[in-house]
């Protein structure tokens, strides 16, 4: 709900500006996928479908919003213009099971689907870790901590969870909606 912010270290201009949000506003001006951005896209529910776009870049397609977000290996390309998925450079720590991503270069967002923001100075930082329980369940945990200097007074931490489907049932992808 609209102004409800509780766990969000938003500093009181960030509160200023999600107190004025109006998804209809957002919807009209086509920005209706200012939620959607890598550093809330992995705490919507829903499915991921991870694959390699070449040897240096793996993508993760979101059914939520219908996101795709690239992951860059080695050398990093040029970042280009901001977007809401921005730009991620990639790496592997621990004997390759355990990645860490930082991106950049995001549009201005929100944290949350009520207008909580984050701002274009934002950065994200993931830990993504493969776990396998003794039933052979596994998942994918994503730790992110945001840290935004603009909006936020300290950096938000969070972890999702992911389990590994044999297939795709269940994928339906669903464009954004600002409400």
């Amino acid at each position: 709900k609209k102004g409800v912010f509780d766990a969000l270290p938003l500093n009181p201009e960030g509160r200023k500006v999600g107190e004025s949000w109006d998804p209809a506003r957002d919807e009209a001006a086509g920005e209706q996928c200012r939620a959607y951005g890598a550093p809330a896209i992995m705490r919507i529910p829903g499915r991921l479908h991870i694959t390699w776009q070449d040897d240096q870049t793996m993508k993760v397609e979101t059914d939520a919003g219908t996101q795709t977000r690239v992951l860059q290996f080695g050398p990093a390309a040029a970042a280009g213009e901001p977007s809401w998925q921005g730009h991620s450079v990639a790496q592997w720590n621990i004997a390759g099971r355990s990645l860490k991503v930082v991106t950049t270069n995001l549009r201005p967002g929100y944290i949350r689907k009520n207008g909580a923001p984050y701002s274009a100075k934002t950065v994200l930082t993931e830990y993504w870790d493969l776990n396998t329980f003794p039933n052979g369940d596994r998942f994918l945990t994503i730790t992110t901590r945001v840290e935004d200097p603009v909006y936020f007074t300290r950096p938000l931490q969070t972890s999702s969870d992911f389990k590994k489907l044999a297939d795709a049932a269940g994928w339906s992808p669903t464009p954004c909606s600002s409400r």
